[in-house]
């Protein structure tokens, strides 16, 4: 199936220069494109690439298509942000392709009769849906799935296969969840008693708005008493661990292995790179970007980038330098001792 580029940029916005009539099947990178692709160039680094590529036509921003245009024999489309006209693109091609999910019930899926599944959602295999559960118009809800009682799925929400969404936790129009996905599990609550730990029931749900993304094997707490919540647009990579009672703002994103222990509260728009970690009870402001591997111990603020880890260095060197940061205080001391010696000095000089 193959789209016409007038047409495409009719649909997504862009100034098309070239060819409107040409027809194109897919997108691809500019190494790889041929006469029967869209390709895009969003570094400029890349530009003598993007001059020779053999795609049927280039999305490039208005500074890179006066450098590349004239050297590049095909049809340009600009933009002012390439990157994210592919991935407009990218999303058009590939419902261009996709195999619509059947519509109905599968034969071996479990739904309790008090359940409530719009007739225009795909159940597939072995799904459980129990009583109460309500699931909107559009859905595809993927094989070996399990949604709990009373939980709330909105419009054109996709479950990847084996998605559990326990009881009573909700996600608004357009959510995916990819497989593995667990949400609404006990949050980690427990108080001591002379050694024995004594479970606290968690009672909370977890509350997840419109577009918004979770990664395979990411586990989401519901709450103590109040419910999880992750606002609209939020992105969770693969692997993240989100905890009871955490609130995490509009259009934040999280990459792979993140940690976010409970009650923190993480502000919109912000970012987080692989396997960094976020203590309890701390409160981020929007727009903080965390570095990878970095240990957030103190609320934040105030808008910015913040990077909190020790240089990887050779064991060797790293227990050299573990030696003096134990001795830093000490150091302090001594340093103090002789300004105040040096210092005494100069006054009896002058004396």
């Amino acid at each position: 199936m193959s789209t016409r580029l007038g047409d495409l940029v009719e649909r997504l916005g862009g100034r098309l220069i070239g060819d409107a009539d040409k027809q194109v099947v897919g997108i691809a990178p500019l190494s790889d494109a041929d006469a029967s692709h869209i390709t895009f160039l969003s570094n400029p680094k890349f530009r003598k690439q993007a001059a020779q590529t053999q795609a049927a036509a280039l999305i490039l921003s208005q500074a890179d298509d006066e450098v590349v245009g004239p050297d590049y024999a095909g049809t340009r489309i600009v933009t002012a942000n390439p990157y994210a006209y592919f991935a407009r693109a990218a999303q058009f091609f590939a419902a261009l392709h996709a195999h619509p999910a059947p519509r109905g019930i599968h034969p071996t899926a479990a739904v309790d009769p008090q359940a409530s599944v719009a007739a225009s959602t795909s159940i597939g295999p072995h799904v459980t849906i129990e009583a109460g559960a309500r699931i909107g118009d559009d859905c595809v809800i993927g094989a070996g799935c399990f949604i709990g009682r009373d939980a709330v799925v909105g419009k054109g929400t996709l479950f990847h296969p084996r998605v559990t969404f326990l009881a009573g936790c909700r996600i608004g129009e357009r959510g995916i969840l990819h497989s593995g996905a667990v949400i609404g599990a006990d949050g980690f609550g427990f108080a001591n008693e002379s050694g024995a730990w004594i479970k606290i029931p968690q009672t909370g749900a977890v509350a997840i708005g419109n577009d918004v993304e979770i990664g395979a094997n990411t586990t989401v707490d519901r709450g103590a008493l109040a419910d999880t919540v992750i606002e609209d647009g939020v992105k969770l990579d693969n692997q993240i661990q989100i905890g009871h009672n955490c609130r995490i703002g509009a259009h934040t994103a999280m990459a792979g292995c993140v940690g976010v222990a409970g009650s923190a509260i993480i502000g919109k728009h912000c970012t987080f790179g692989g396997a960094a970690m976020v203590l309890g009870h701390l409160t981020i402001a929007d727009n903080v970007h965390i570095s990878s591997g970095s240990m957030v111990s103190r609320s934040i603020n105030e808008p910015g980038q913040y990077t909190g880890f020790y240089p990887l260095a050779k064991n060797a060197e790293w227990e050299k330098s573990a030696v003096i940061v134990r001795n830093l205080a000490s150091m302090r001391e001594k340093i103090r001792e002789l300004e105040k010696h040096i210092k005494s000095l100069g006054e009896d000089k002058n004396d």
